[in-house]
This record gives C-alpha cells, structure tokens and sequence, in this order.
C-alpha cells in the first residue's frame, strides 16, 4: 500500500471518530445531568401541580345563584378557599388576587377572581364589596372542593385554573404578589400568542 493510501484511512479513521464523539456528546451530557441529579431553575414563581380538570356547582352569596365552573371557562381563575369568617390570611390572599388582576392593565378581563367559601358561614358583607369582582361562592358541600388537593393545603394557597377549566398552578403560601404578577403576565402573553 502506498504512504498516500494510508494517510488517506487515517484521515477518514480520524474524521469518523470525530463525528461519532460529536454525534455522543449530547447523550452522553444528559446521562451525566440526570445522574448527578441536576435540576436547572424554572422561571416561574408558582408551583406547577398534576393537572385537574375542576367541575362542580355552588351558590353565588351576592346574588343566591348558581355557580357552575364551566360558567367561568375561557377566562384565567385565581381561586382560594377559606372560610366565611376570612381572617387576615384570607383577606391578604383577596387582596393579592385583586391587585395582580389590576396589573395587568388591558389583560385584565381575562381573569377571574373566585373565593370558594368552605363551611357555612356567610362571608361579611363589607369584605364582599370591598372585593367586588370577585365571586363570593358556598361551596361546603360542593365536589368542587374534593378536586382541590386536602382540606389542610387547599386554604393555604391561591391557585390558577387556565381557560378550560383545568386546575394547573398554585402560590406559595407567604405571596410576593410581584412575582405573581410577572407569572399571570407570562401566561396571559403566551396563552395570547398560542390562538
């Protein structure tokens, strides 16, 4: 064999090689990610939870009408669900909820606010209309709630419901209302560029 034919199947032996560690290299990256247990950081502030579709019925205190959560489909829902005496926890969440609501400027119509009430009392009506916009509904003995994680978390949290009705999102319990609002401001642009 001639100098020249040998250098030419090194050549292509060296080139062969250098594809086959190129064409690896992203495997073998992600093998060593997930066993050193790597986990970048999200962008998102609220915790994404295992999708729900939420259904079910309840009595609206404003008005003595029902409520049906497909009533409320095509338009974000930030919902909470405490009691009817709402102490200053509840009201924190009411307040968040109606200024992350004002922060989205011209957005704004395409969420909900609901305060699903847990028991049987009758939430103040001075709170009711400090809050107005927001659906004050009875729901202690509607399926609603049983579709809402346990009855110890549910009161601790706002959580999301998207535009066909499926619970997907909850807030850490101590809010930063700004971080919520930069997360509502996300959905509503990509949920906006998506139809």
């Amino acid at each position: 064999m001639s100098n020249e034919v040998i250098q030419r199947a090194k050549s292509n032996r060296r080139k062969f090689l250098l594809l086959l560690a190129l064409m690896s290299a992203p495997i073998l990256i992600s093998y060593a990610l997930f066993f050193i247990d790597y986990r970048p950081q999200s962008k998102h502030y609220g915790d994404l939870i295992p999708i729900v579709k939420v259904s079910g019925k309840g009595t609206n205190v404003a008005d003595n009408t029902i409520i049906r959560m497909k009533d409320l489909h095509g338009k974000w829902v930030l919902l909470t669900v405490d009691s009817g005496n709402c102490d200053e926890i509840c009201k924190n969440k009411l307040y968040f909820m109606r200024q992350v609501r004002m922060v989205q400027g011209k957005e704004k119509h395409r969420i909900e606010r609901l305060f699903l009430v847990n028991d049987k009392i009758q939430p103040d009506s001075e709170l009711v209309k400090q809050y107005e916009g927001t659906y004050f509904v009875n729901a202690a003995e509607s399926e609603i709630l049983d579709l809402i994680e346990t009855k110890d978390v549910q009161t601790k949290h706002i959580y999301l419901i998207d535009p066909i009705g499926n619970l997907m999102m909850r807030f850490p319990e101590n809010i930063d209302g700004t971080k919520m609002g930069h997360d509502i401001k996300r959905l509503l642009h990509v949920s906006q560029l998506e139809h």
